[in-house]
């Protein structure tokens, strides 16, 4: 899939952006950047490997707490909709739609919603109509999306709330998104220009990619037919649908590095990787798009395509799986003084600690399936991630932080 930007590069310069657009590269370039700590050369951390097995069986522990019979489900974002009637009640909404305008609903709703999910903050609660409960961080930011949507806040058709198209997304403004979330000087979200800003240019991507997105009111959820195009006898590799999110949705993030001109979105350069080469030094990540992408996966597997490459994805490199190798000793800071801090995500203090922990949630997996005698079919990254280390850097963090990181990061709320 080739974007409107980068079909005007050279053939050499669209090469490049396809590779940092690709799973290989985010691993590749985190080996690496593993390869130089394991030798101890990265200016902020070390690894300590003799930890592997330990924070593994915690992370086998925490999986059996909520899931005893090991039949985890994917890591997406229809995990934090779950709880209370939330899903029901979608489904009956959703009833009088052929399956394929269901999953084209359900593509807007994880679309907008992953997002939105951005870093809420330490303080910030959504207490959620009629049921009352309170919910926190990204919780709290999936309910309080679910039903902005299920009010229609993101479509311009009154008799179609369950859609999410370019009219509303473009028309959205700060106030709304502030109203939806609850958001008050009393009840602070962090990044809430940037997520609404996140969102006009979502719909400024809709209408400038009718290939993927529909001529005539484009919305997310046109992906749904062009990603069954793309289906070859009812299979559809993983790495296609983060390809088609990469391809559609790049120009959505904040321009911050740019390479032959095409912004790059969650691609960081390290110094230690720097030639003579631009190119060389950047570390891709795509942190929120392969989110999204496992959040895609479950629409489609209900229209019966079989997805496969599952853990060519990687991990995702976030405080809460970054925080579990910190808090286990997998990663160790050289210098303390990092933990009492805030950085942005360009530091190469943040662009370290999310390299090392896409190799390390690789080697966890790994542990872990040696350890059950189950295969990466069996037991994928995304099921691992599930499980499992995201949930294990939770309990860590509030069991020791009232739930804040043990690395602490400026969000803009358009990264974590």
């Amino acid at each position: 899939m080739v974007s409107p930007t980068q079909s005007a590069l050279s053939p050499e310069a669209a090469t490049q952006i396809a590779y940092l657009r690709s799973p290989r590269a985010i691993r590749d370039r985190c080996q690496q950047l593993f390869d130089l700590a394991c030798r101890d050369r990265l200016a902020h951390f070390r690894c300590d490997l003799s930890q592997l097995e330990a924070t593994a069986a915690y992370v086998l522990h925490v999986t059996q707490q909520t899931y005893p019979d090991l039949n985890v489900p994917f890591h997406s974002r229809w995990r934090h909709f779950e709880g209370g009637d939330r899903l029901a009640y979608l489904a009956n909404q959703l009833a009088p739609l052929s399956p394929l305008e269901q999953a084209q609903a359900k593509f807007d709703l994880a679309i907008v919603s992953v997002l939105l999910d951005a870093g809420a903050g330490p303080t910030w609660a959504y207490t959620e109509p009629g049921s009352g409960q309170v919910h926190h961080r990204s919780e709290g930011l999936a309910v309080a999306s679910f039903w902005m949507v299920a009010q229609g806040l993101f479509s311009s058709q009154r008799d179609r709330p369950w859609q999410a198209d370019a009219i509303a997304l473009q028309a959205l403004t700060p106030a709304q998104l502030a109203t939806g979330f609850q958001a008050t000087p009393t009840n602070p979200l962090v990044g809430l220009t940037g997520r609404a800003t996140l969102l006009n240019q979502l719909g400024h991507c809709l209408t400038h990619n009718p290939q993927l997105f529909g001529h005539d009111l484009p919305r997310p959820g046109h992906l749904v037919p062009y990603l069954l195009n793309q289906a070859v006898e009812g299979k559809l590799a993983a790495a296609t649908v983060l390809e088609a999110v990469l391809a559609g949705f790049s120009d959505i993030w904040p321009s911050r590095h740019t390479l032959h001109g095409v912004n790059l979105g969650d691609v960081w350069p390290h110094s230690a990787l720097a030639t003579d080469s631009p190119f060389a030094a950047f570390v891709p990540f795509h942190k929120l798009s392969q989110w999204l992408t496992y959040s895609l996966l479950e629409p489609l597997t209900e229209l019966g395509l079989e997805i496969t490459g599952l853990d060519e994805l990687t991990g995702l490199p976030e405080y809460r799986n970054g925080g579990l190798c910190l808090d286990l000793g997998l990663l160790q800071p050289k210098d303390p003084a990092i933990l009492q801090v805030a950085h942005a995500p360009s530091s190469e203090v943040i662009v370290e600690w999310r390299s090392l922990t896409v190799i390390l949630l690789d080697a966890i997996a790994a542990t872990l399936r040696q350890r059950l005698g189950q295969t990466a079919i069996e037991l994928p990254l995304v099921k691992v991630l599930q499980g499992g280390t995201w949930a294990a850097g939770r309990h860590l963090a509030a069991q020791r932080r009232n739930g804040l990181p043990p690395l602490q990061i400026e969000s803009d709320g358009t990264v974590f």
